[in-house]
């Protein structure tokens, strides 16, 4: 039987690493971010990402057939979905307890200052704090089997984390998920270009450092909107 791994992420945190980690599996195959055309299709973040129409040209822009395609037939064992938290929209989420969901958070201290250079002057519904926090409520009241990871103690310990996150999805950990070659990966999206630099300049897992950079001052009140969703997560985070 197929074993799906729906990793729901919040923008500019390290979702394509963790896609490039499980890429290096040979039994896995990896999907880059299918639901983001419906995204782009659906709201108004089509007039502001970028190369928005180009993006929603290349792939599937109707939610509903996306989700068919998740739970359809795949060429390996483990299948491994990437995708944004807030791309989940409206979707109706049975089907998340068709697999194992992974929910991916990073301190939004840390992650708005770098979606800001891409987009600036982001939303709570742009950076997904607040869409993430209402999916971990989902999941927990449905029964459905999930894991939460903290970008930073990922960083801090990629193996042991990788291990406790295998064992709880229910495959085995293999020490190939720790590095690959620099580059990019024919499972791109487009959007790779704008986003991934530092990940295609990457070997393996970068060592946590904390941010330096006095954090700007037109973000400070979207943080102070983001941290009780952020605070929820995070102490479920697996370390």
């Amino acid at each position: 039987m197929t074993k799906r791994l729906f990793l729901w992420s919040g923008p500019r945190n390290i979702s394509t690493t963790l896609m490039y980690s499980f890429a290096q599996r040979p039994d896995t195959l990896v999907f880059d971010e299918p639901l983001y055309g419906a995204y782009l299709k659906e709201t108004e973040a089509k007039k502001y990402h970028p190369e928005a129409e180009q993006i929603m040209e290349s792939m599937e822009c109707d939610g509903g057939k996306v989700v068919d395609m998740m739970l359809g037939k795949h060429s390996k064992e483990v299948v491994f979905f990437k995708n944004m938290t807030h791309h989940l929209m409206n979707l109706d989420k049975s089907f998340l307890n068709s697999g194992f969901n992974i929910l991916l958070t990073r301190h939004p201290r840390e992650m708005l200052p770098s979606f800001d250079k891409v987009i600036p002057n982001p939303t709570l519904q742009d950076v997904g704090y607040a869409a993430h926090a209402e999916l971990l409520s989902f999941l927990q009241e449905n029964q459905i089997p999930y894991a939460v990871l903290d970008a930073k103690k990922v960083l801090q310990n990629p193996q042991a984390v990788l291990q406790k996150l295998c064992a709880k999805a229910g495959i085995a950990f293999e020490a190939k998920m720790l590095s690959w070659k620099a580059g990019s990966r024919s499972e791109d999206g487009i959007w790779a270009k704008h986003w991934y630099g530092s990940v295609h300049a990457s070997t393996g897992f970068k060592e946590y450092e904390a941010k330096k950079d006095v954090f700007p001052e037109h973000l400070l009140p979207l943080l102070e909107e983001c941290l009780p969703y952020y605070s929820m997560l995070e102490e479920e985070a697996l370390s």
